[in-house]
């Protein structure tokens, strides 16, 4: 029974509500029989059914029989709620103990977590130790090979035989382009690269780098290639200073080797003597 006969003639409840008379109880039922009376509330739609709930408490309480009952009703509700609340508050505790032995067996210190973070860390520090001593004693330490060096040079050295250092007065009517050293050197075998270098200190005269597929080309083009007549090129080797009198010349046109002058003067002289050179054939033709 979900009823509370008590509250609904506004009465306390429990043990309260035990404690009271039966005038107590009338006194209540006619107060209420005033305010619920369906003659009073024409507009609720519910009055009779209130009215008639609020008399049916009023009988259960006025018997004497029916109020022990209803009393022992309530009084056996209470004690029920009280051993639930005891029993859920000793269930709480049990599972709150429970719960706090099994963190405290799994969890770990930590102190011991540190302990085997460092014992962890040893272990792989020996292990990569062993594997260092092993590959030692069985391939030995590993010597660095001293001609390595040498060897580097003599590949530089190689390729720098290669490359001629291409030099001509700069005329802006027939000046040289990348393209016109490529077709000029190629009589002589494969070009792989045509380099015109800026000289800003001479704006005058042109240069560019010319590497030759082979060092034979390279030699082959060494005072072959004299481009324009009115622009001569001037073909040196790249790399180390030649002497003067490496550089091969072509007689008929009257040039000479200059020794005992530094190699920029002798690329002005060289230079000069073609131009007068080219100069003289323009003339006798």
């Amino acid at each position: 029974m979900d009823v509370d006969h008590y509250n609904v003639l506004g009465l306390p409840s429990g043990e309260e509500g035990a404690k009271l008379t039966e005038k107590e109880i009338a006194k209540a039922y006619k107060l209420k029989a005033l305010v619920l009376h369906p003659d009073k509330r024409l507009d609720d739609p519910n009055a009779h059914e209130n009215f008639q709930k609020l008399k049916l408490s009023y009988e259960v309480l006025k018997d004497e029989k029916a109020r022990k009952l209803f009393d022992d009703l309530l009084r056996a509700k209470r004690e029920q709620r009280a051993r639930r609340g005891q029993q859920d508050a000793k269930r709480r505790r049990m599972v709150s103990d429970l719960e706090e032995r099994e963190r405290a067996a799994f969890a770990v210190d930590p102190a011991e977590v540190e302990r085997r973070r460092v014992e962890k860390i040893d272990r792989e520090l020996r292990a990569q130790v062993d594997k260092i001593k092993a590959m030692f004693a069985n391939k030995g330490v590993p010597v660095v090979k001293k001609e390595t060096v040498g060897v580097k040079e003599s590949r530089i050295e190689e390729d720098e035989k290669k490359i001629l250092n291409v030099r001509w007065e700069k005329v802006d009517s027939e000046g040289y382009s990348a393209e016109r050293l490529r077709e000029l050197f190629s009589k002589f075998g494969e070009v792989k690269d045509v380099v015109i270098r800026s000289n800003k200190e001479k704006k005058k005269r042109g240069q560019a780098l010319v590497e030759m597929a082979t060092e034979e080309a390279a030699v082959a083009a060494l005072g072959n290639v004299y481009g324009n007549l009115s622009n001569p090129l001037l073909v040196l080797p790249y790399g180390k200073k030649v002497a003067a009198t490496t550089i091969p010349t072509r007689e008929s046109d009257g040039l000479n080797i200059f020794s005992g002058i530094n190699h920029q003067a002798y690329e002005d002289n060289i230079l000069e003597k073609l131009q007068k050179a080219a100069e003289n054939q323009r003339q006798k033709a």
